[in-house]
């Protein structure tokens, strides 16, 4: 339980909505900031403002997914009103405090840092990447189908990157009856993707590789799916990049040759926003619980 435990919730989507219910049900106090626009009021929860004096007491700060840009701002979906996270805001936290966000970027880190306080990314820990693949390779599977004129089964399928998200994504692939060729830099990630049935290669041979897929789906957040690659994708093939922005790909260039790529990073959150909101919520509640634990034992 966390009777007792102060927490903050700035901004979000609608997976925030799953974290909101569960802290609620464990006792703990919670306070809403961001969430004017909040349709149903939550019961158990109280709304704030983002001010020095609503931090003071906080033992932890959730951010959204992706926790802030490169200016601080938070984003909302249930708010119009602008929330800079700045280092005088998070001065008034207790040093106790711990934040918590999916992934952080350099901003928030520096933030963090200059504070003295925690912050953990929830996305960097395998378990939630990947429970929150399984929703990304649906979402990725659904855009597919959608804009394309053919099944997946029997498709020439290649998925870049072999990693939490890759290997889910190509085990979707195949169980659909695609045929799947898997871009690997590793000669273990080789190894395990031939022993599942796939067609491995190495990414350096990308170019010879692409020349007969009708679908690319790209988890490799680096450009990899360079103009030079594209220059050899055929004119029907569908590039779905899954990476965090700005993505693995030449979105110019295959516009330019009339190559359909998009870029589809969140997709839990847009397409299985409740299940993805329970994935957070529940390693999120787990996090808070043992950290509220280990500090009673302290005192």
């Amino acid at each position: 339980m966390l009777t007792g435990a102060e927490i903050i919730i700035i901004g979000g989507d609608a997976r925030q909505l799953e974290v909101v219910q569960k802290l609620v049900e464990l006792d703990a106090s919670v306070t809403l900031i961001g969430f004017d626009n909040l349709q149903k009021p939550f019961t158990g929860a109280a709304m704030g403002t983002l001010t020095s004096e609503a931090l003071q007491c906080a033992d932890a700060l959730v951010l959204p997914v992706i926790g802030t840009d490169d200016q601080g701002r938070v984003e909302s979906v249930f708010s119009s009103s602008e929330m800079i996270l700045t280092g005088e805001l998070l001065s008034a936290l207790p040093k106790h405090a711990v934040i918590y966000t999916g992934m952080a970027k350099p901003y928030l880190k520096d933030l963090c840092d200059s504070q003295g306080l925690r912050l953990v990314e929830l996305l960097q820990r395998d378990d939630v990447a990947i429970y929150n693949s399984i929703p990304t390779a649906e979402g990725a599977l659904m855009i597919a189908i959608q804009n394309t004129d053919i099944t997946i089964h029997g498709s020439q399928s290649m998925v870049l990157g072999f990693g939490r998200t890759g290997f889910t994504m190509a085990r979707s692939l195949q169980g659909l009856g695609a045929k799947v060729k898997v871009g690997v830099r590793k000669p273990e990630h080789f190894a395990r993707a031939l022993e599942m049935g796939f067609t491995p290669f190495y990414t350096r041979d990308l170019y010879q590789e692409v020349g007969n897929i009708d679908l690319l789906f790209n988890t490799i957040p680096t450009m990899i799916v360079t103009a030079q690659i594209i220059t050899n994708i055929p004119h029907r093939a569908v590039i779905i990049d899954l990476a965090s922005k700005p993505g693995g790909t030449d979105f110019r260039f295959a516009e330019k040759r009339g190559v359909k790529a998009m870029l589809a990073p969140g997709l839990p959150g847009i397409v299985a926003p409740k299940t993805a909101g329970r994935i957070l919520a529940n390693t999120l509640s787990q996090l808070m619980v043992e950290e509220f634990r280990d500090r009673s034992d302290e005192d």
